[in-house]
C-alpha cells in the first residue's frame, strides 16, 4: 500500500489515509476483549508506517506509537501522526482540550430539511452491541458516567434519486459537512443514526432495507479538513479532496436526480 503524506516537517506527518484499512490493532491497546480480533494476515496502517518510518517506534507506546487520533475503518481522510514524543504529547493536549477544528463530509440517508443543525448528547457503548456505540440523554437510565458528545453539521446538496416513474419510489440522500466538537468513538456515525439520518454505506449503524446508492462499497465518511497548531505556535489546514469511489457515488446519484 503506498500511504500518501499530505505534509510533513520534523515533529509532523499527516497521512491521507484510504479506506478499508485499520489504524492500528484495537485488541492490543487495552481496550475490552469484547474487540473483534485482527487477524494475523490482516495489516495495519501502522505496520505501513513503521515500514516506511522506523523511528516511529520509538514514538509513544504500542500500538499506536505516535497515532495521535484514529479514524474508523472504512473512514478515509486526514490523520495526524508525532513523530517524537514531544510533539506527539503537544498534539494529544490540543485534541483532549477540544482546540482542533475537524471537518467530515458524508452522505446520510433522507432529506435533513433544516440548512444546518446541532447534535448535543450523551454517548457510551451500547448494552446490546459491544461493537456499537449509544445515545444517552441525561438522567435516561444508563447514562451516569456517558461522555458529552457534540457535532455540528451544514447541509450542502439534498439529492432525490428517482428509481421508477413514481416519485414515491426515490431514494433521497443528503451531503453534509460535519464538524465534531468532541472526539467521541464513532460519534458522527452514532449521532446521525441517532437523528434518523445514518450515513449511507454504515454497515453498523445503517437502518434495515436502507437505501444505498449503487457500487458504494462502504460508508461515505470523509476526514476532509482539520486545523492545528504547530509547536512553533503557527496554525497550520490540512485538506484532502473527496476519494475517487465516493466521487463517482454523487455523480451516479447526481446524474439520476430529477
Amino acid at each position: 500500500m503506498e500511504v500518501k503524506i499530505i505534509y510533513e516537517d520534523e515533529n509532523l506527518l499527516v497521512i491521507d489515509k484510504p479506506a478499508g484499512i485499520i489504524v492500528f490493532p484495537a485488541a492490543l491497546s487495552g481496550e475490552p476483549r469484547q474487540r473483534r480480533e485482527i487477524e494475523a494476515s490482516e495489516k495495519t496502517l501502522i505496520d505501513f508506517l513503521l515500514e516506511k518510518f522506523p523511528y516511529l517506534k520509538n514514538v509513544g507506546k504500542p500500538p499506536r506509537y505516535g497515532i495521535i487520533h484514529r479514524l474508523d475503518k472504512d473512514t478515509s481522510g486526514i490523520l495526524l501522526v508525532a513523530k517524537n514524543n514531544e510533539s506527539l504529547i503537544f498534539f494529544q493536549k490540543q485534541f483532549k482540550k477540544g482546540k482542533i477544528i475537524k471537518k467530515y463530509l458524508a452522505l446520510v440517508s433522507g432529506i435533513i430539511k433544516e440548512n444546518q443543525g446541532r447534535i448535543e448528547t450523551l454517548i457510551g457503548r451500547s448494552p446490546k452491541n459491544r461493537k456499537k456505540q449509544k445515545v444517552y440523554l441525561p438522567l435516561e437510565p444508563g447514562s451516569l458516567g456517558k461522555r458529552k458528545a457534540v457535532t455540528e453539521y451544514e447541509v450542502l446538496k439534498r439529492f432525490k434519486n428517482y428509481t421508477g416513474a413514481h416519485k414515491a419510489l426515490c431514494a433521497r440522500y443528503t451531503l453534509i459537512e460535519a464538524r465534531p466538537e468532541t472526539g467521541r468513538k464513532h460519534q458522527i456515525r452514532t449521532q446521525l443514526a441517532y437523528i434518523n439520518h445514518p450515513i449511507v454505506g454504515d454497515k453498523l449503524y445503517s437502518f434495515k432495507n436502507q437505501p444505498q446508492p449503487k457500487g458504494l462499497k462502504r460508508q461515505f465518511l470523509h476526514a476532509s479538513y482539520l486545523k492545528i497548531k504547530l509547536p512553533n505556535g503557527k496554525e497550520k489546514e490540512f485538506k484532502s479532496e473527496l476519494p475517487e469511489d465516493l466521487k463517482k457515488i454523487i455523480e451516479e446519484i447526481n446524474g439520476k436526480e430529477k
